[in-house]
């Protein structure tokens, strides 16, 4: 039988938990302005999975959304207001926040939205002025 890596993650209060199965379509830096307010930081790390990947083990009654766009479906837990993921319908993927994950071994790939960056990282990793073209983006990466 072949088995999946499973990681673990849960709010601030563990009231909300849930577990990743897989592995990550992605992994990395957003420099948005969407993101850095929503984090309340210079940079959110993201890890992006396929939506079946996400189980929600316990509190998913707990679970609040909200969206500013179509684009992003924003969750915390209405306990602790502790941030846990947002859904992406469009790309048919889901951020879950790499601060939340207790167990995920956090290897950023790139970063995106750096046109919008208050914080200049110089890690040698892609810059992207917006996102990847396979995402729909430009492809267009800036210097560090």
């Amino acid at each position: 039988m072949n088995e999946e890596t499973s990681y673990h993650g849960h709010c601030f209060c563990e009231s909300v938990q849930f577990t990743l199965t897989g592995s990550p379509v992605a992994v990395g830096y957003c420099h948005c302005e969407s993101c850095r307010h929503w984090s309340a930081g210079p940079v959110n790390a993201f890890t992006l999975w396929k939506p079946e990947a996400l189980t929600i083990t316990q509190g998913e009654d707990a679970i609040q959304t909200y969206h500013k766009t179509e684009n992003t479906y924003r969750k915390w837990c209405s306990h602790c207001g502790g941030h846990v993921f947002a859904e992406h319908p469009g790309l048919e993927l889901v951020d879950v926040f790499a601060g939340v994950l207790s167990d995920f071994p956090f290897k950023p790939e790139a970063h995106v939205n750096y046109q919008e960056t208050v914080l200049h990282i110089h890690d040698g990793l892609p810059k992207y002025r917006d996102f990847p073209a396979e995402m729909g983006g430009s492809g267009e990466t800036l210097a560090e």
